[in-house]
C-alpha cells in the first residue's frame, strides 16, 4: 500500500508507443506531397515552354516543319548563245552538276563538321564554304550553291556520302560553255556569280545567280541572263525528293549575234600567236568589229568552275593575259605618219605638191635626229609615206605643230573620239597626243622642240590604242567617215554608231591612201604584193623601246581600190614591222579575200 501511495497515478499517465503503421502513414504523406510539388513544377514548366513555342516562337517553327516538307528549288535558267556575224557558236550551255546546301538542315556545329568532309571532295577551303552559308544565314530557306560543274571523280565520291550529309544536294544544271576555248576570249569576256552588290541591286536574282563580269557576257547580260524558275517539292525525312507539287519553268535568255566573222578571229589569233600584242579588224563602212584579239589570252571556261588557287595565280602572272592590249596605248612608230601628213596638209603648213630635201640626218634645234637610212633626196608626201622616211617628217612635224597634230589625230579617231562605254570592254584606255599645255598640265614639265619632233614619228609622248589605229586607218580608207567601233549586230546602224564626215579634205585623202598604196607597191609592206591577195595599202611601223626589243607595228586596208576592211597590228617585241606586223595582216586579208571569194561564187 505504501508503495501505491508513493506512486498513485504511475499507470495512469504512462507512455504508450506509436504504433509502426502510423509512422509509415506519415512518412508516405511526406512523400507525396513532396512528388506533387516535383509533378506541378514540371508541367508547369512544360507549359512555359509550351506557350513560348506556340506563342513567341510558333511561326518559326511552323514554316521550319513545313520546310522540311516542302522545297522550293530555283532552277537556272539557260544564258542566250553568243553567235558570230554568220550564226557560228561562240558561247552556248552544257549539262553539269553542282553541290548545293541547305543552310536550316543543320546547326552552325553541324555544318562545320560536314563542311570539313566536303572541302576534301571538293578541294574548296572549308572557311570559304562557310562563309558562303554564314552570308546566307543559317535560317535562309534557300540554297546555297557551294561548288559549280562537278567533275566525274567528285560526282562519285561525293555519291558515296551524300544520303548521309543531310542539306548536302547535288543538282544537274546549265553550264556555260565556251566551244573554242580561249578563241575570243577578251570579246566574249566570262562570267561568274553575283556579288552580294549585284544581289541587292537586283532584287529577282536568285542565290548563284551567274552574270556577267567581263566583255559581251556583260555588256548584253540582260538579254541573255534569261529568267530563272523555281519548283515546288516535297521531300522525305532524309531530304530526298518523293514527289513534285509544281514548277514554273525558267525562260532561256534571248540570243545575241555579233559583228565578229570567226574565220577571220582564228587567223587572227593564229597568226599572233599568242604573242604579246593586239590584232584589231574593222568593216570600214560600219565600224563593225570583225576580229578582236589580245595575247597572251586565257580560257572563258575556267571561271565557269571554281578557278583554283594555281589558275588565279596563272592570269594575275606577269604575263597579263586578262589585259585587252587591243585597248591599251602603244608608241605607234611610223604609222603615226598618217595622222602628221594629214595635219601638215590640212593645216595649211604644206600642199600635196609639197617636196621636202631627206638626207641621213637633220639637226634641229641643235639636235641631230637621224633617218633610218641615207635618205631619199627631195621627196613629197606619198613617197615620204612609202619609204616610211623620218627626216621628211622632221620637218613636217616642226612646222606644222603640236597643237595641229594632235586636232587631226583626234580627227582621225586618236585620243577620246571613240565612244568606249558603248563598245562595252573593260580596261579600255584612250590614247594620247599632248599639247604643249597638256605635257605640263600632266608631268609638270615644259614642252621641247624635241618633243614636237619625236611626235611627228609616233614616239615620245603619243600613245595609240590598236583600236584607234584600225579607226584611223578606216577613216583614210573610207573617204573620211570616222566609224564607231561596236560588236553587236543590233548596233549597226543606229544613230550611236551612224559614221560622221570627218573635216579632211578629198584631196588629202586620196594623197594618203595613194601614198598607203605605194608602201605596199614598193615601199616598206612590199610582202603583202606577193600576187596571193589582192592589191591593198598600209603602212608599216617600228618602235624603238628602251631598254627593250622593237615593238612591231602595222595598219593596212583592202582591197586598194575599193576598202572594204581596215586592220591594225602591234607584236611587243616584234623588231621590224614589216617582219612581224605585217605578215599576221597579210594572213587576215588573205581569210577575208578567200572567203569574200566563196560567197559571191555560191550566190552566182
Amino acid at each position: 500500500m505504501a508503495n501505491e501511495s508513493l506512486f498513485p497515478a504511475q499507470s495512469h499517465y504512462a507512455v504508450t508507443p506509436e504504433p509502426q503503421n502510423l509512422t509509415l502513414r506519415r512518412r508516405r504523406l511526406h512523400q507525396g506531397v513532396i512528388l506533387l510539388l516535383l509533378i506541378g513544377c514540371f508541367f508547369s514548366g512544360l507549359g512555359i515552354q509550351l506557350a513560348r513555342l506556340q506563342l513567341l516562337q510558333g511561326e518559326y517553327h511552323r514554316i521550319r516543319a513545313e520546310n522540311n516538307r516542302l522545297r522550293l528549288i530555283p532552277v537556272p535558267a539557260k544564258r542566250g548563245l553568243i553567235l558570230d556575224r554568220n550564226g557560228y557558236f561562240l558561247a552556248g550551255s552544257q549539262l553539269s552538276r553542282s553541290v548545293y546546301l541547305w543552310p536550316q538542315e543543320q546547326s552552325p556545329e553541324e555544318w562545320k563538321i560536314t563542311v570539313e568532309q566536303l572541302q576534301s571532295i571538293l578541294n574548296i577551303p572549308a572557311a570559304e564554304i562557310i562563309e558562303k552559308l554564314e552570308k546566307t544565314g543559317y535560317r535562309s530557306r534557300i540554297p546555297v550553291r557551294v561548288s559549280p560543274n562537278l567533275s566525274a571523280q567528285m560526282f562519285i565520291s561525293l555519291a558515296e556520302k551524300v544520303e548521309n550529309l543531310r542539306g548536302v544536294e547535288v543538282r544537274g544544271e546549265s553550264r556555260r560553255s565556251y566551244p573554242n576555248g580561249n578563241l575570243a576570249a577578251h570579246i566574249l569576256g566570262y562570267i561568274g556569280e553575283a556579288t552580294s552588290e549585284e544581289l541587292k541591286q537586283n532584287p529577282d536574282y536568285p542565290m548563284g545567280m551567274m552574270v556577267g563580269k567581263t566583255g559581251v557576257e556583260k555588256l548584253a547580260n540582260s538579254k541573255i541572263e534569261g529568267i530563272w524558275g523555281n519548283r515546288l517539292i516535297e521531300v522525305d525525312a532524309k531530304g530526298q525528293e518523293i514527289q513534285e507539287l509544281g514548277v514554273q519553268p525558267p525562260q532561256q535568255g534571248e540570243s545575241i549575234r555579233l559583228t565578229l566573222d570567226l574565220a577571220l578571229q582564228k587567223t587572227a589569233e593564229k597568226a599572233l600567236a599568242n604573242r604579246r600584242g593586239a590584232v584589231v579588224v574593222l568593216d570600214v563602212k560600219t565600224g563593225g568589229i570583225l576580229a578582236l584579239t589580245s595575247g597572251p589570252t586565257f580560257d572563258p571556261n575556267v571561271f565557269t568552275d571554281q578557278v583554283t588557287s594555281q589558275e588565279w595565280k596563272q592570269l594575275q602572272s606577269t604575263e597579263q593575259p586578262l589585259l585587252n592590249r587591243a585597248l591599251q596605248g602603244y608608241p605607234p612608230g611610223s604609222t603615226f605618219k598618217i595622222v602628221t601628213t594629214t595635219a601638215g596638209i590640212e593645216s595649211g603648213k604644206f600642199s600635196i605638191t609639197s617636196k621636202l630635201a631627206t638626207s641621213s640626218a637633220i639637226k634641229i634645234g641643235g639636235i641631230a635626229f637621224h633617218e633610218h637610212g641615207k635618205g631619199y633626196g627631195v621627196i613629197g608626201f606619198k613617197d615620204a609615206l612609202a619609204f616610211s622616211s623620218n627626216t621628211f617628217f622632221y620637218q613636217v612635224g616642226v612646222k606644222t605643230g603640236a597643237e595641229n597634230i594632235a586636232k587631226w589625230g583626234k580627227e582621225l579617231g586618236i585620243a577620246g573620239t571613240i565612244n568606249l562605254d558603248l563598245l562595252g570592254l573593260d580596261g579600255a584606255n584612250y590614247g594620247q597626243i599632248p599639247t604643249p599645255k597638256e605635257k605640263e598640265k600632266l608631268y609638270g614639265e615644259p614642252w621641247y622642240l624635241g618633243d614636237t619632233v619625236t611626235m611627228a614619228i609616233g614616239q615620245g609622248l603619243v600613245l595609240v590604242t590598236p583600236l584607234e589605229l584600225a579607226v584611223m586607218i578606216s577613216t583614210v580608207a573610207n573617204n573620211g567617215w570616222r566609224v564607231q567601233p561596236h560588236l553587236l549586230m543590233s548596233q549597226t546602224n543606229i544613230s550611236e554608231t551612224k559614221p560622221i564626215k570627218t573635216q579632211i579634205s578629198a584631196s588629202t585623202l586620196n594623197l594618203i591612201r595613194a601614198g598607203l598604196i605605194d608602201v605596199v607597191k614598193k615601199g616598206t609592206g612590199r610582202g603583202l604584193n606577193d600576187g596571193t591577195i589582192p592589191l591593198t595599202g598600209g603602212k608599216t611601223g617600228t618602235v624603238e623601246i628602251p631598254g627593250q626589243p622593237d615593238n612591231a607595228m602595222y595598219v593596212g586596208f583592202g582591197p586598194a581600190n575599193k576598202p572594204e576592211i581596215a586592220i591594225a597590228v602591234v607584236v611587243e617585241g616584234g623588231g621590224y614591222g614589216a617582219v612581224s606586223a605585217a605578215p599576221i595582216a597579210h594572213d587576215i586579208f588573205k581569210t577575208y579575200f578567200s572567203s569574200r571569194n566563196v560567197k559571191s561564187k555560191s550566190k552566182s
